[in-house]
């Protein structure tokens, strides 16, 4: 039945008499509202990435501060909160509001419950392919295979399975590296043999040191719609910089900007494609500057800072795009593509809003298949939460403060770090924190915790590093993460600033940093050399069962200039 404009003033007079607000009505993103989509052309392009081994529905918050440098700052992707809603129209205290921001998380979680789940994601993926048959490819940016207990010890297999069960067409990688080159062959191939993973898995940036060799194909084709789809695999540039360099000793990566337009011109000129989409895991700073610098490409679907975008940036005409994180949500871009060129388009960012969203049966059954070994061991009760605990934006999050604190204790340091990691669930106050929680912050093949005395200009240079990393202003020099997680110091930055010059009033219980002076420190994840202090899961474990509650009060720990 049509709503005609009389019935729709009746029905805001009647939510006003009733104490509701009006403009909640007309404003109000719903969850079913949020999984319309028009169809459009002949290429429907679903792309999810970043799901970090997060096979079931989560919890997770949105960053509340992300900043960016020189033109960046104060633009998409680079806006939070309410500027986010404003600079994508969109109303506050509404399902939109609670998927894409950090905005009265925990009253919003409660509303609208857990996000994820890949018998959820599968429902999404089999409608569209029910719509679009023939007519749809489904991309995963990477960052899959790891980030879960379950993961971690089936050594990636498990998400391998639940990939292929999804329909996974195609695959670039980043963490999937952390279980060593070799095992990497064994569940995706290379360029002589296929592996477990039933999709093309492609990295074109892959090569062998000295030999400059591709260890894997740099792209594939794929028929959809009538359309020849040309997919350019763009593994994580600095993968061995960002993990120890023993997983992928033999190997080089980078960004390789004159390898893409190479390919790009290989599939254009020589008609292979008609419609040319870069798979990457790059970051969305580094993907802006490739559209710029990369003629012919038509779409960059990306992934690794885990932005959540609700509308593709243009550049040129390239359409780049950023699909978030955890399974949270899956991206849908329908294309018109006429005589090699992209003539429309259409785009949704789809929140994977489990309580709306029923099950996939058969994924169901497989993810309870694979977790069933490990049920009785995930689901100890560690402690119960006061605080809503979290791990995402460019500083310490509340859980990245449990941690530290665990470390902190555990080895009677002055000092602590932990890793800038973008990934890892958020529980609710008055939530149970279980064992497989702590695995969702934790998970690594290089967990070990360590002790040692660092001099106090050690420890600024190692804060300087790390900021120059995420805030150096040409993208190409940026290696991934966010600002190291510090514990027992607090400290001043000026992201704007140059190396060496960012962070200042660095202070040490209250007292100003000593450069000279030498002080107990402890920390996990160590890149350079093995640790071989306990891991990371058990020390966090033992501290939540030593609280059994967890409160924590607000800690101003970083000024921004």
């Amino acid at each position: 039945m049509d709503v005609t404009r009389r019935d729709l003033l009746k029905l805001l007079a009647i939510a006003a008499a009733s104490g509701i607000d009006p403009r909640r009505l007309e404003a109000d993103d719903g969850p079913e509202r949020l999984l319309e989509f028009e169809p459009l052309g002949n290429v429907t392009l679903l792309h999810v990435t970043d799901a970090h081994a997060t096979t079931r529905p989560v919890f997770y918050r949105e960053p509340d501060t992300l900043i960016g440098v020189g033109d960046e700052r104060g633009k998409p992707p680079f806006v939070t909160g309410t500027e986010f809603l404003r600079a994508y129209h969109l109303a506050a205290d509404t399902a939109a509001a609670y998927a894409y921001t950090s905005l009265d998380f925990s009253a919003l979680a409660a509303r609208y419950g857990r996000m994820g789940g890949y018998a959820h994601l599968a429902t999404l993926v089999k409608r569209v392919r029910a719509e679009r048959p023939g007519r749809t490819l489904l991309l995963d940016g990477g960052d899959t295979i790891q980030g879960s207990a379950v993961a971690l010890w089936t050594r990636g297999e498990d998400m391998v399975r639940v990939s292929n069960e999804l329909g996974v067409d195609v695959l670039t990688a980043h963490w999937e590296f952390v279980y060593g080159i070799d095992r990497v062959r064994e569940l995706f191939g290379d360029r002589a043999r296929t592996g477990l993973f039933a999709g093309d898995f492609v990295a074109h940036n892959v090569r062998e040191l000295g030999w400059n060799d591709r260890v894997f194909r740099p792209y594939t084709i794929r028929r959809v719609g009538g359309v020849s789809v040309g997919v350019i695999g763009q593994a994580f540039p600095y993968t061995p910089v960002s993990h120890p360099r023993r997983f992928v000793p033999d190997l080089t990566f980078g960004i390789r900007q004159d390898g893409v337009q190479a390919l790009v011109n290989e599939l254009r000129d020589g008609r292979k494609a008609d419609l040319i989409v870069l798979l990457s895991h790059n970051g969305i700073s580094v993907d802006l500057k490739l559209a710029a610098r990369v003629r012919g490409l038509d779409v960059i679907l990306g992934g690794h800072t885990h932005d959540a975008l609700p509308q593709p940036i243009v550049v040129g005409r390239t359409l780049v795009v950023n699909s978030g994180s955890h399974g949270k949500f899956l991206s849908r871009l329908d294309l018109d593509v006429r005589r090699g060129r992209v003539a429309d388009h259409r785009y949704r960012l789809i929140p994977v809003l489990a309580h709306y969203v029923p099950e996939d049966a058969e994924m169901a059954r497989l993810v309870r298949e694979l977790r069933r070994p490990w049920e009785s061991k995930l689901g100890e009760r560690l402690a119960v939460s006061e605080s809503l605990l979290y791990r995402r934006g460019n500083f310490n999050g509340t859980f990245d403060e449990l941690i530290l604190d665990a470390l902190l204790k555990s080895f009677d340091a002055q000092v602590a770090f932990s890793p800038g990691f973008r990934w890892g669930v958020t529980i609710l106050p008055g939530q149970e924190i279980t064992l497989e929680d702590v695995y969702g912050h934790t998970a690594l093949t290089y967990p070990n915790t360590w002790v040692r005395e660092l001099a106090g200009r050690e420890i600024h240079q190692i804060m300087e590093d790390v900021a120059d990393n995420l805030f150096h202003p040409d993208p190409y020099y940026r290696q991934g993460g966010d600002m190291v997680r510090l514990g027992g110091l607090t400290y001043t930055i000026d992201p704007a600033k140059t190396l060496g010059r960012r962070i200042s009033d660095i202070r040490i219980g209250g007292r100003p940093l000593e450069p000279a002076r030498r002080y107990k420190a402890a920390g996990w994840a160590s890149v350079a050399t093995e640790a071989d202090g306990p891991p990371a899961w058990d020390v966090v474990a033992d501290h939540l069962r030593r609280l059994g509650r967890v409160k924590l009060d607000p800690r101003p720990r970083v000024r921004v200039v």
